[in-house]
Formats: structure tokens, sequence, C-alpha cells
């Protein structure tokens, strides 16, 4: 790691919000806010500086903090510190959901309770909110009474995708550290050193993942997402070339997926593939993510006209914002579908 905290906080990347918390975790610094919301793309990166800002935040050494070796620093390593409250939604039996399940008012709660009471190890209380944007109606305003009257000992740290997705009262009693994309050439070279198998490997899915390095790092440590890209990049070239009744088809298997990361996986991929397309079609072959099949994306260059891929794009995105709100699923996705590009020697 770059800048004063070199190998320090187990955070690649996001310096800039290093250098913010790290005078604010010292003994001689001015001392944390009491709410933080950390934004972004998932997996790029905002659960892991969250909990490095706790470690260092509840860390006891005199020196540069956390400093991994004190009581505080081993119980945080272990999970089990007993001033670090951690809160994830969770489905309607209570099990941790971060894909499908909610922020509920019992959860709440338990952040009331807990903030009532003195630490026990130092000076603070950590409570670390993930995915605060998948909050209920009754958590949202118990944490709002929390963050107006929360107590000088606990300092609460949210995260979540976009700002537009939370109650703006919440937003406003917080400090925003909005995180951007990694360079590839930086993930690239995380991979490497956390065990890819070449550097070919740690490029593509540098490329792949723009620039959320928690998502590459998920996909080095499970090649069955790897084959699952290679079935879905078929399945996308076969529906390319498929009849309107197998696209529509095709639509109602993907219809009930609607509150699955796994249907904005797939779209996401296919947003990938098809900018690849307009890139090569530019003359831009080596911008592309998808380095692994250059070969077909020449082959698709030659098969698709510039202006189908370019309008599909745009329906691409517009349908995907459609998704994460209220609208008809199965009719989204078969304006999709039934819009997607058809080889120009096939009309």
């Amino acid at each position: 790691m770059e800048g004063i905290l070199e190998g320090a906080w187990p955070v690649v990347g996001h310096q800039w919000a290093v250098d913010l918390l790290y005078p604010l975790v010292q003994r001689d610094g001015g001392g944390p806010r009491h709410a933080y919301l950390i934004l972004g793309p998932p997996q790029i990166g905002k659960s892991t500086l969250a909990q490095a800002f706790g470690m260092a935040l509840l860390c006891t050494d005199s020196g540069p903090r956390p400093c991994g070796r004190c009581r505080s620093c081993q119980l945080m390593t272990k999970r089990g510190h007993p001033d670090f409250l951690l809160i994830q939604p969770t489905d309607k039996e209570g099990a941790v959901d971060r894909t499908n399940g909610l922020l509920r008012g019992e959860a709440a709660s338990s952040i009331v309770r807990d903030a009532i009471l003195r630490p026990v190890e130092g000076r603070y209380k950590f409570v670390l909110i993930q995915d605060a944007h998948r909050a209920n109606d009754t958590f949202a305003n118990k944490l709002l009474k929390t963050l107006e009257e929360a107590p000088a000992h606990v300092v609460l740290c949210l995260t979540a995708h976009d700002r537009s997705e939370m109650l703006p009262t919440i937003v406003s009693r917080c400090q925003i550290l909005e995180l951007r994309p990694l360079s590839t050439e930086r993930i690239a070279h995380a991979l490497d050193i956390r065990g890819a198998t070449d550097r070919q490997e740690a490029q593509l899915l540098a490329r792949l993942s723009n620039g959320r390095l928690g998502w590459a790092l998920a996909q080095l440590q499970g090649k069955e997402s790897q084959q699952q890209r290679q079935d879905d990049l078929q399945s996308l070239w076969q529906l390319a070339r498929s009849s309107r009744v197998e696209r529509l088809a095709f639509s109602q298997s993907l219809s009930g997926k609607r509150e699955n990361e796994r249907l904005f996986g797939l779209l996401a991929l296919w947003t990938g593939w098809w900018r690849d397309v307009l890139l090569a079609q530019a003359g831009c072959l080596d911008s592309c993510v998808n380095i692994d099949h250059q070969a077909e994306i020449r082959r698709d260059v030659g098969h698709f006209a510039p202006a189908d891929v370019q309008n599909f794009l745009r329906t691409l995105i517009r349908i995907e914002g459609y998704l994460h709100h209220t609208v008809n699923t199965t009719l989204a996705l078969d304006a999709l579908l039934l819009q997607l590009p058809r080889p120009v020697a096939s009309r």
C-alpha cells in the first residue's frame, strides 16, 4: 500500500479515504465523527475499509493504529471484539442474506440497546451496518433517531451502493466517503500476489472486475464462477441468433430472478460483451475486457450493425435501472430480449 500507511491497513487502493480516516484514530488525533457512510458498487471494498477503520479505532496501542498485536486487534481479527457490532441484512427466518435480505427493525433495536452501554475494552463502540440501502422503514426510522442522539462513545459506519437509495435525512447526518473503481493495473497486481494462476488470468479478471477488487478475488477463489461466465457468454451468442419464440422463452426463465444478484450479474456481462463489440467496431480492440474471447469479438464485429449494438446498450442500461424499481419484470425482460441485435445477414 502506498502513502503513510504502507502495510498497516488491509486496504488495497482507496488511499485518499485511508488518509482521511487515519489521523482520526491516532492518539493525538481529533477523534472520529459519530457517523460515516461509505458508498460504492458491490465488492469494491466498502466493508474492508470500514472494518480496518473499526480495528484502528478500537486499537489500544500507543503507536500507529491498528498495531495488529494488542488484545483489541487480536479480538477484531477473530471477529470477537465486544465493542464491535456487525449488522447485516437477513431473510425472514433471520439468517444473513446479503442478496435478498433486509435490515429489519429488530436489528435497529439491538443497535439502540448496545449504544446505551459503555464500551467494554476501550473508548468507543463501533457499529458497522452493511448494505444500509436494504433498510426497511422501521429500521431506517430507528436508525435516524440513533444518529440524531448518538452517545459520544458510539461510532456508526454504514455501507451502501448509492446515496440515492438512502433516506436523505440519514445521508445528511453522516460523513460521506464515496469509493471509486481501482485501476486495472492495481487489481491485477493484487491478484498476482493472492494466488492468480498466471499474469494472463490476473489481467482478465482485473479487466472484467470494473475496478472491484472484491469481485475479482471472489472469481479467483471460485472456479465455478468462471465456468458460469463461459456458459453465460455461450448462451448470449446463441440468443443473438435465435428466433423470437426462443428469446421470449429465455426471458420467461429469467423473470423469476428479479431479486437475485444473478440476474444483474448476467445483465452486467451482456453490457460488457456488447460494449466490447462496439469498441472493436471503432478500432479499439485493445480496450476490450473479454480479452480471452477476442476471436469471438472479431466475429461479432462483422455480424452486427454498430447502430443496433448502440441502441441495445442504451436499452440494456435503461431496463437494468427499471429492474431495481417497481416494474413488470416479465415485460421488461421481454422487451430487452426482443431488442437483442440480430446478425445483419440473417435479416
